[in-house]
Formats: C-alpha cells, structure tokens, sequence
C-alpha cells in the first residue's frame, strides 16, 4: 500500500540566515545555473546609479524556473489586490547581465 500523502516540511533558518533589501537584481545565466546577484541601487545623480551588490545566490535552471513561477502567482495574486505594477523602462548594462530595478 502506497501513502498519497505530501512528505511534511520543516524549515529553519541557519545561524548566519539575514533578511535584506533589495531593489536591484542582476541574473546571470549559465550552462548549469543560475547566478542573482542582490543589491541596492541608488542613484546620485540623474546620469549616474551606483549599486551596492550584498548577496549571490546560484540556482539550478529547475529551481529557477520554479521561482519564477511562484514569482509569477504571487505577481498575480497581489495585482488582483491591489492593482497592477508598472514598471518604468530600464536600460541594459553593457556586459549584458540582466538588471532589474
């Protein structure tokens, strides 16, 4: 006899776990992962936007992509609340990693 039942989930946090902020979010894609790079971006001047990176996180492509899923309900779930987001248009670095801000 087979148990249906979904396995139970126990998740803790590690001695070094920390909560950040981030507004700027640069992927670098790879042969075998992901690479996101978290940081804050400030801008000092209308032409000029430094961005102070504190955290890389390597993801599998299948972890990836099921981020982006749940990235993508949950976009949905809060537009459905509260409306939708819009985004202002971003430019791209010129090393082609991709910046979201």
């Amino acid at each position: 006899m087979t148990n249906n039942q979904p396995a139970k989930l126990a998740v803790n946090n590690t001695g070094d776990y920390r909560d950040n902020y981030a507004n700027s979010v640069q992927v670098r894609p790879g042969l075998w992962d992901f690479f996101l790079v978290f940081g804050i971006a400030n801008q000092t001047a209308p032409d000029v936007v430094n961005i102070s990176n504190f955290q890389g996180v390597y993801l599998s492509p299948q972890q990836a992509k099921a981020l982006a899923n749940l990235l993508n309900q949950n976009i949905s779930q809060y537009e459905a609340a509260f409306g939708e987001i819009r985004l202002e248009p971003a430019q791209q670095p010129p090393s082609g990693d991709r910046i979201i801000q």
